[in-house]
């Protein structure tokens, strides 16, 4: 956010924060070129995090190493695995807060529950960038709640993309072709969304005078996003002219109860693997929320919430259990859909790095270490547990720029840097 907004009139206020929720990073042509002369099939990559916790004595498994992926809820992806790695012993340095930390699942941005928080960008921002106009949308950021409120995907001001909440829009955005008289009018918002970005980027010059120099240095960070946003519309104007592609599965209806948790995230992971097949895009989020009561999940009577601070009380944790039991059930159908199914002669889901885990380590005690988390798919040698220490962890960090490494992209900026997480090895070429 910007540094000391109290200084500058609330309409500019207001300005400064409704275009830092639109920013996005430029493409770069080193990556086009790249993706262009390269006949390897395109890599993928798509994050989850439910943000009520994993209960964690029936996700880690007991032992470490190779074929050790057994555990109450991994029992559920048996058929998966060696498909997939779970991780203990990783969290993001600094990263505390509680809940709160929820919008640093993909940041590492340290102490979010203190005064003053800025974000970082998140990795699937990372990645957008430096895929540039590969695809239609450069990534999608979406989400399930019945209250919609966080994101998960932050640019590189620290500001939340807003996600897409709606399975049946998403589909519509991305598989259903506007007439001309739609297309056009589209091509001609992008246009005046430039002419407004020429106006605006003039006014912040003017107030530039009249501020201290950190303001100065904060608002030269907003005019070089301004600048990188011009890029990306330009980009979407030429898309914006092609068919989209024709899905092989209808689209889902629009009439979900929006309180069906579950029903709803089925559905969109639905989406999301036609968005992913047809490579529409090729990095995506989902924010996924539990809370209410799931009365779709059987013998579930108490709020979500309420069930994660259970105390150890038999009766609540036979309750949570049946919720995080139903939500690996859906974690598996995903991961088998996308296995599946045969993309350029491959699975898609050896196309596609699919991270799941949760910002806290124990949701009954709010701790924010030895986050439970595991990756599917993708590069990589699975079907272990890599342990690492649970009382020093390793940075989260690593294991994002292992994934960054099997993109063939670099590490910097991130903050544990280009250290590879030590284990998470890559299947030969």
């Amino acid at each position: 956010m910007i540094t000391r907004t109290d200084r500058l009139p609330s309409s500019r206020r207001q300005f400064l924060r409704s275009a830092g929720v639109l920013l996005a990073l430029p493409a770069l042509e080193s990556f086009r070129l790249r993706a262009a002369v390269d006949p390897a099939p395109p890599q993928r990559f798509l994050a989850i995090q439910t943000t009520q916790g994993i209960m964690p004595h029936l996700f880690f498994p007991k032992e470490s190493g190779r074929g050790n992926t057994g555990s109450p809820y991994l029992e559920i992806l048996a058929p998966l695995k060696d498909s997939f790695t779970v991780f203990s012993g990783l969290s993001h340095p600094g990263v505390d807060g509680g809940h709160a930390n929820e919008v640093c699942f993909l940041t590492g941005a340290p102490h979010p529950g203190s005064g003053g928080f800025r974000n970082r960008i998140s990795i699937d921002q990372v990645m957008a960038s430096r895929l540039g106009t590969a695809t239609r949308f450069p990534f999608l950021a979406t989400a399930v709640s019945t209250s919609p409120r966080r994101s998960m995907s932050f640019n590189q001001a620290g500001v939340g993309i807003p996600p897409d909440y709606s399975a049946a829009q998403l589909y519509r955005k991305l598989f259903i072709n506007g007439t001309p008289a739609e297309v056009e009018a589209r091509v001609e918002e992008l246009r005046n969304g430039r002419s407004l970005l020429d106006q605006h980027r003039e006014r912040i010059r003017q107030m530039n005078r009249d501020l201290p120099a950190t303001d100065r240095d904060t608002l030269g960070r907003y005019l070089t996003a301004l600048r990188e946003l011009e890029e990306r519309l330009l980009q979407s104007e030429a898309w914006v002219r092609k068919p989209k592609p024709k899905p092989s599965n209808p689209g889902p209806p629009d009439n979900i109860d929006s309180t069906r948790i579950l029903e709803n995230w089925r559905t969109l992971l639905n989406v999301l693997a036609l968005a992913l097949e047809t490579d529409s895009t090729r990095v995506a989020t989902v924010f996924l929320e539990p809370l209410g009561i799931l009365q779709e999940v059987e013998g579930v009577q108490r709020e979500t919430h309420s069930l994660t601070h259970h105390g150890n009380r038999p009766e609540m944790m036979r309750e949570l259990r049946r919720i995080e039991e139903a939500q690996f059930r859906i974690l598996r159908d995903f991961l088998l859909k996308l296995r599946e199914t045969t993309v350029s002669g491959l699975s898609l889901l050896d196309q596609t790095a699919v991270l799941y885990g949760t910002c806290m380590g124990n949701a009954n005690g709010h701790s924010n270490s030895n986050w439970p988390m595991l990756l599917a798919g993708g590069g990589f040698r699975h079907g272990h547990h890599l342990a690492f220490d649970t009382q020093h962890n390793q940075p989260i960090g690593k294991l994002f720029a292992s994934i960054l490494d099997w993109m063939n992209m670099d590490a910097d900026g991130l903050p544990s840097g280009s250290h590879l997480l030590k284990g998470l090895d890559r299947r030969p070429a």
